[in-house]
């Protein structure tokens, strides 16, 4: 792996279809019918994000995961194909992950996923190890098929990121993840009066360089290696109205990331990263469009 690879990043896992559903507010008030406005399916999912996201800032991506042989699955081919984005699939027996979202009004979401794993399911190292040579940098989304690939990552010499999402700093799933990456995400939902002291955690038990946990219009929160304390940086004024905040989270992340591979200091990533994630809550559905390095001025 050198600094002339052919990729930037590998994306590993991730790829979906959310159908989202917009409603007055949350939480949904109970009754037996709700009339809403036109419902939709998006092309979505945290990989396909991450990778049209870093793709959207000039970085040369390729993308692989698991895919069904299904009406799903046609959709996730046909919109890659479209963006010309460089995605290679398995098939799996359990069909195309997806998402139901409720999308409130203020664009916040609440988001019923379904992740169609079968129990053992694995990437062969011989489908990606290829691929993985010829990367810079790969992120490993937390679906469990894509945990197997962490060994053969940290093999390779390539940097590392994930993006543990709503973890509460307790769960089992997320911890392989956040121990091999250099540069770990995760969401400050569910981290409360810990949220500090998990990101001192990760830093602790594992290899990473950076850590950080993304709050909303609070903006985040950054852990450095070596260097002492939990650092807040604000949020910043999306360039439009807010009318959705799925992939929010990702477009952040491949924001932080493209400053990390072209050798920016954290502070810049972190601003990389507000601003990117600010310009997708500006966009409908997950990963329709993304913010450009003149986005990012």
């Amino acid at each position: 792996m050198t600094q002339d690879a052919e990729f930037d990043v590998l994306v590993v896992g991730g790829a979906g279809i959310d159908t989202i559903v917009r409603v007055p507010e949350l939480p949904v008030p109970y009754a037996d019918s709700v009339m809403v406005e036109p419902i939709e399916s998006y092309v979505a999912h945290t990989g396909t994000a991450v990778a049209l996201g870093a793709r959207s800032l000039g970085l040369r991506v390729k993308f692989v995961d698991f895919l069904g042989e299904d009406t799903f699955g046609e959709l996730v081919l046909r919109r890659l194909a479209e963006e010309k984005l460089d995605f290679a699939w398995l098939p799996s027996a359990a069909g195309t992950v997806r998402a139901v979202n409720l999308v409130s009004a203020d664009g916040r979401r609440m988001s019923f996923y379904d992740p169609r794993g079968v129990p053992g399911q694995r990437l062969p190292e011989a489908f990606y190890e290829d691929w993985l040579a010829r990367s810079r940098h790969v992120h490993v989304c937390i679906v469990d098929h894509a945990r197997h690939v962490l060994p053969a990552a940290l093999r390779s010499g390539a940097t590392i990121s994930t993006d543990l999402h709503d973890w509460d700093g307790v769960g089992e799933h997320q911890k392989d993840f956040a121990h091999a990456a250099d540069h770990v995400f995760m969401s400050a939902a569910n981290l409360g009066e810990r949220r500090d002291a998990v990101l001192a955690e990760v830093l602790a038990r594992g290899r990473a360089r950076t850590v950080v946990a993304t709050d909303g219009a609070r903006g985040a929160y950054l852990a450095v290696r070596d260097v002492r304390g939990v650092r807040h940086f604000p949020a910043v004024t999306p360039p439009a109205p807010v009318v959705d905040s799925n992939g929010a989270g990702d477009a952040f992340v491949s924001g932080f990331m493209s400053g990390v591979l072209r050798g920016a200091d954290p502070q810049e990533c972190m601003r990389r990263g507000l601003l990117s994630g600010a310009f997708a809550c500006t966009v409908h559905g997950t990963a329709e469009r993304f913010a450009t390095e003149a986005d990012l001025g």
